[in-house]
C-alpha cells in the first residue's frame, strides 16, 4: 500500500514488553531503536514491564494518546493489546515485530527466526550423545511456537527419531524458574539445549553450565559472548525489523495491511552461527541444509504436533529472582 511522503519526520514510539536491561530479544529491539535513531529517525523506546495483556494495553494506550505518529510494537507479545488499543484508536498506525496481528492499520516485519531455529534443530539432533534435546521458551506467543516447530523439524532432519524435550515455562523474565526447568530437562537425559527466552536466560545458562548442557541461543550471538556454555546462536537480528519500519514510516511507504519477512538471504541478519570446534563435517552438514532453506527446497514448519512438558505447576506463583 503506497502513501505519500510524509511533511515532516513522523515521531515513532517504540514498546518493548519486559523490564530494561533484561533479554535477547528486547536486547535486539533497543539497539534497533538505537540504530534507527542514529540513522536520523525520531524514535523513542518505552518499556512496558507488567506481562499481564491488561497492563500492556494500558501502556500503548498512554502512547497512542501522546500523539505518535507510529507505534511499534516489538514482538509477538503486542498482537492481543494492539488488537485491543484499535478499538480505541482506528486511526493510530501501528507496526508489529515478528506479530501475527493482520489489520488495515497494522505493519507487519518479521525477520525470519525459523530458518535459523531449523538449522539448531540440525546442529543439535547431530551434537547429542544421549539422543535427548531439550527447547525451552517463556511465554506462549506465535513466534515462539514457530520457532519451537522450526526447531523441532530440523532436529527430525538432522537425525530421524532424536527425541525432543520441550516446555513454555510462562515467563520471560524469571531466571529462578528458568534455571529449574532447565536442571528438569537435564534430569531428563537432554545434554543439548535450544533457549529462546529473555531475562530468564541467566537462569538457563547457570543450569546449562553446572549441568554441562551445550546450550543454543537465539536472537543474538551468544557464542560471541559465553563460548563456554554456548556452542551455537540462531541468528535473527529482530532489532532490524525496528530501523526498517522507522525508514518506512520516514520515506511515506510504510505497508499498513502488509507484511516484510527478511531471513536468510541476508546473513548479516539471519544465520546459525557456530562454536569454533564444531566439526568440519556437521558444519557440511548444516550448509547444505542451508542451501535447501535458501532455494526453497526446504520450509521450516509452523506447527508443533508432539508432546511437551506443562509448565511448573506453581510457576504463577513464583516470584522473579536471581539465578
Amino acid at each position: 500500500m503506497s502513501q505519500s511522503p510524509p511533511s515532516a519526520r513522523p515521531r515513532i514510539a517504540v514498546a518493548l514488553f519486559g523490564p530494561p536491561g533484561q533479554g535477547s530479544f528486547n536486547e535486539a529491539g533497543l539497539l534497533g531503536a538505537e540504530r534507527a535513531r542514529t540513522a536520523g529517525h525520531d524514535v523513542t523506546p518505552f518499556w512496558i514491564e507488567p506481562s499481564d495483556e491488561a497492563s500492556r494495553t494500558a501502556g500503548l494506550e498512554q502512547l497512542c494518546a501522546r500523539g505518535f505518529d507510529l507505534v511499534i510494537a516489538h514482538g509477538g507479545q503486542g498482537d492481543v493489546p494492539v488488537a485491543s488499543v484499535l478499538q480505541r484508536f482506528a486511526h493510530q498506525r501501528f507496526a508489529i515485530t515478528q506479530g501475527s496481528l493482520e489489520h488495515p492499520q497494522v505493519a507487519r516485519y518479521e525477520v525470519l527466526q525459523g530458518q535459523s531455529a531449523f538449522l539448531a534443530g540440525v546442529l543439535a539432533a547431530l551434537l547429542s550423545r544421549t539422543g535427548v534435546v531439550a527447547h525451552f521458551s517463556g511465554e506462549r506467543v506465535r513466534p515462539g511456537l514457530k520457532g519451537r516447530a522450526a526447531f523441532a523439524h530440523g532436529l527430525q532432519a538432522g537425525l530421524p527419531g532424536t527425541r525432543l524435550l520441550t516446555q513454555f515455562c510462562g515467563h520471560q523474565h524469571r531466571p529462578a524458574l528458568a534455571a529449574r526447568c532447565a536442571h528438569a530437562m537435564a534430569d531428563g537425559g537432554a545434554d543439548v539445549l535450544f533457549a529462546m527466552i529473555d531475562g530468564g536466560r541467566t537462569g538457563v545458562t547457570a543450569a546449562c553450565r553446572a549441568r554441562g548442557v551445550a546450550q543454543i541461543g537465539n536472537v543474538l550471538d551468544w557464542v560471541e559472548r559465553d563460548p563456554e556454555v554456548f556452542v551455537a546462536s540462531a541468528i535473527a537480528d529482530s532489532g532490524e525489523a525496528i530501523v526498517r519500519a522507522a525508514e518506512d514510516a520516514a520515506r511515506g511507504r510504510l505497508a499498513l495491511g502488509g507484511l516484510r519477512r527478511f531471513g536468510l538471504e541476508e546473513p548479516a541478519l539471519v544465520r546459525l552461527a557456530l562454536r569454533a570446534d564444531v566439526p568440519a563435517p556437521v558444519r557440511a552438514c548444516l550448509e547444505g541444509w542451508r542451501q535447501r532453506l535458501l532455494d526453497g527446497h526446504v520450509r521450516p514448519r509452523d506447527d508443533y504436533g508432539g508432546d511437551e512438558w506443562p509448565a511448573p505447576a506453581d510457576a504463577l506463583d513464583e516470584e522473579p529472582a536471581a539465578a
